[in-house]
């Protein structure tokens, strides 16, 4: 069942977004060489809490950390540990969400360690970034979540 949210709601979901962005983007410039993934969560979770969210994550299904740390060929969820440290030439995901009086917000990055991506690197990175662009332009009132999954789907293929 889709749920319709009154103007109050949407705007603290945005809130949550927001949130959530300005988490990452900490958390995306500090990404280095030599820094664990640990160093990472910290940074997510203080700025959550300066910002005046709770990081989402922590505790979800015992799940230990507030951000999703994922390193090369991890897929998805990976957990923080102080004992992982990024290597220049990784590529890292970082997945984060928080939530603001009771509602989330939720996103994604891939970062590159140390190193302008060239190459296939390049290419993978600006087609998924092109492909994000299309499923957002995809959402519009009316439509469906294939609509969403089919936009994704032709540019990829």
């Amino acid at each position: 069942m889709i749920v319709l949210r009154n103007q109050d709601e949407i705007a603290k979901i945005r809130t949550a977004a927001q949130i959530v962005r300005k988490s990452l983007d900490e958390v995306e410039a500090a990404i280095k060489p030599g820094l664990s993934t640990w160093a990472l969560n910290e940074i997510a979770e203080s700025t959550t809490l300066k910002l005046g969210g709770k990081p989402a994550f922590k505790g979800y299904r015992g799940f230990p950390a507030c951000l999703c740390v994922s390193v090369n060929n991890e897929v998805v969820h990976g957990i923080p540990s102080k004992d992982r440290i990024l290597k220049e030439g990784d590529i890292v995901g970082i997945d984060y969400g928080a939530s603001w009086q009771g509602y989330f917000g939720d996103s994604a990055r891939t970062v590159p360690v140390g190193f302008k991506p060239t190459g296939k690197i390049q290419d993978l990175l600006e087609s998924t970034r092109k492909a994000l662009e299309l499923a957002i332009s995809a959402i519009k009132p009316g439509r469906f979540v294939q609509d969403i999954s089919r936009a994704i789907e032709d540019y990829i293929e």
